[in-house]
């Protein structure tokens, strides 16, 4: 059976979040998930929730746009859930409806937006790498775990344990197993004492001085 969910925000205000409820209310909203507010934008448990109860069918409605996203691309990845999930989405202030043609279209374009943004923000990253290697200032990407391999090797070859050996470079000890485990070299294991062997003759010696004889024992 399919619902009209509705969704609210507001920071600190009362009589925002009043109107928001009847607005969703007459909208037909007979689920709501109010947002409590929160110190960071990012952090909304309660639409987490609606994400994961809503279902195929369901229209999920908010008063405005705001108050469901921070940004052009927060906006778009919860349309893109709510597509997958197979659900509609509708804001009242301004009339979209993504189950409409019309809201189709629009959910697309915030597609080739967001995307528009992500390359311009590659290219700026780029020419400002260019700039920094042209004046010298480029130092590149720190060095991962798996760069120092030849290290860890090395300290390997010295006999540190793993834990030294991470501690010493600055890495976690997984990342010196699977440096090991790709190099094929095995742990070393504790050598034990090696048992002497024992000499047979001397123990049956010392056995039957131990052990009285049988006959003499019988003389008394």
């Amino acid at each position: 059976m399919t619902c009209i969910i509705g969704y609210l925000r507001s920071e600190n205000d009362r009589q925002n979040i009043l109107t928001q409820l009847d607005q969703l209310k007459t909208a037909g909203a007979t689920k709501i998930f109010q947002e409590q507010p929160s110190g960071t934008k990012r952090d909304r448990p309660q639409l987490d929730k609606l994400m994961a109860d809503v279902r195929r069918g369901d229209s999920v409605v908010v008063a405005r746009l705001d108050r469901i996203a921070h940004n052009t691309r927060h906006l778009l990845e919860v349309l893109e859930s709510l597509h997958a999930a197979g659900a509609s989405f509708k804001v009242l202030d301004n009339g979209l409806d993504t189950s409409t043609p019309h809201g189709e279209v629009i959910r697309m374009l915030l597609g080739a937006i967001v995307d528009f943004e992500r390359q311009v923000v590659r290219e700026s990253q780029s020419i400002g790498i260019a700039r920094a290697k042209r004046e010298g200032r480029y130092k590149g990407r720190k060095p991962t775990a798996r760069a120092k391999s030849d290290e860890v090797l090395a300290l390997n070859a010295q006999g540190l344990t793993r834990q030294k050996i991470a501690d010493q470079l600055g890495i976690g000890v997984a990342s010196v197993y699977r440096i090991l485990k790709i190099h094929a070299i095995p742990q070393k294991k504790s050598k034990k004492p090696l048992k002497k062997p024992v000499d047979t003759q001397k123990r049956m010696a010392r056995k039957q001085t131990r052990e009285p004889d049988a006959e003499q024992l019988s003389l008394f």
